[in-house]
C-alpha cells in the first residue's frame, strides 16, 4: 500500500465525518477558535493572496482564509476529506486529490503555502517541507501538534492504549520544526507560537486563564504555528547539484535537488 493510500485508509468517510463533526463541539470549536488566532496573528495574511493548503482535510482552513478575501486552493491524499471539503467551499476553493510529498505544481506558484497538521502524518516529512517551500513565492506556514503540550502527551499516552488516529501520528516540538525547516532552507526569517494550554477537557479553564498567557514564542501549547519568511525562491534542478551550491545534507531532502535564487531574478 503507497503512501496516498495508506492516509485515504485512514481517513475515509467515517473518519472524515467524525472529524468534520467534532470541530461542532463545544472542545472542537474553542480549538479552532484558539488555532485560528494563533494563525492569523502570525501569518498575516493580505487580501487577494494566493494561499495553498497541504493536507487540506475537510477545508476549515481553506473556508477561513476565503472568508479573509485569499484565493485558496487545497490538496489532499484522502478523497473522503476533500469530499467533505467540496460540500462545504464548492467554487470557492480549487481542490486537489495529491500527497504533500509530489504537490502537482510549478515552482513558486503560491504566496503562501499552509500546512496545518497535516506534517504530523507524512511518512517522509522532510520531502513535504521541501515540496511546500518549493512551491511558496513568499511565506510558509506550518501549524503542528505540540509533543511537549499536555494534550500532546495525553494523546499520545491514549494512543497506546486504544487505537486512535494519534497512533499514526507523529507530534513535534519547535525546536524539531525549527531544524527541519533551517535544514531545507538555510537562510529565512521565523516567528512562532503556541496556543491552547490546557487539556481539552478543560477547554473552559483555558478559555478563561488564555488571556494572561503570552501565545509567542511559548513552546508548550498544543497548537504550535510557524510563519517561515522566505528570503530566496526555489525552483527545481533538473539534476543533482555540484557541492558548491549545497551541502550533501540538504541535497539529500530532496531527490530533484534546489537551487536558490534571488527573488525576482528569473534565473
Amino acid at each position: 500500500m503507497d503512501k496516498g493510500h495508506q492516509v485515504e485508509y485512514l481517513f475515509d468517510k467515517k473518519m472524515a465525518l467524525q472529524y468534520d463533526s467534532w470541530y461542532q463541539s463545544a472542545a472542537g470549536r474553542h480549538l479552532q477558535r484558539m488555532e485560528s488566532d494563533l494563525i492569523l496573528d502570525l501569518l498575516r495574511p493580505a487580501y487577494g493572496q494566493s494561499l495553498l493548503d497541504v493536507g487540506c482535510g475537510t477545508g476549515n482552513h481553506l473556508l477561513l482564509f476565503r472568508q479573509m478575501g485569499l484565493e485558496v486552493t487545497g490538496v489532499d491524499p484522502s478523497e473522503a476529506m476533500l469530499g467533505v471539503a467540496r460540500e462545504k467551499l464548492g467554487h470557492l476553493a480549487d481542490l486537489r486529490l495529491a500527497t504533500a510529498e509530489d504537490l502537482p505544481f510549478d515552482d513558486n506558484s503560491f504566496d503562501v503555502v499552509t500546512l496545518i497538521t497535516s506534517l504530523e502524518f507524512s511518512p517522509r516529512p522532510f520531502l513535504a517541507l521541501a515540496e511546500a517551500f518549493r512551491v511558496a513565492r513568499a511565506t510558509v506556514f506550518i501549524g503542528a501538534l505540540n509533543s511537549l503540550s499536555a494534550n500532546g502527551i495525553h494523546r499520545k499516552l491514549e494512543a497506546v492504549f486504544r487505537d486512535t488516529v494519534y497512533r499514526r501520528a507523529r507530534f513535534y516540538s519547535v525546536w524539531e520544526l525549527g531544524y527541519m525547516v533551517r535544514r531545507i532552507l538555510g537562510l529565512c526569517k521565523v516567528e512562532w507560537g503556541s496556543a491552547v494550554f490546557f487539556p481539552l477537557p478543560l477547554h473552559g479553564w483555558d478559555r478563561f486563564f488564555c488571556r494572561w498567557i503570552p501565545r509567542r514564542r511559548n513552546p508548550f501549547g498544543a497548537f504550535l504555528g510557524m510563519r517561515v519568511e522566505i528570503l530566496y525562491t526555489h525552483r527545481a534542478a533538473l539534476h543533482p547539484l555540484g557541492k558548491g551550491w549545497m551541502s550533501p545534507r540538504r541535497a539529500e531532502v530532496s531527490p530533484a535537488g534546489t537551487v536558490a535564487r534571488a527573488p525576482g531574478s528569473g534565473k
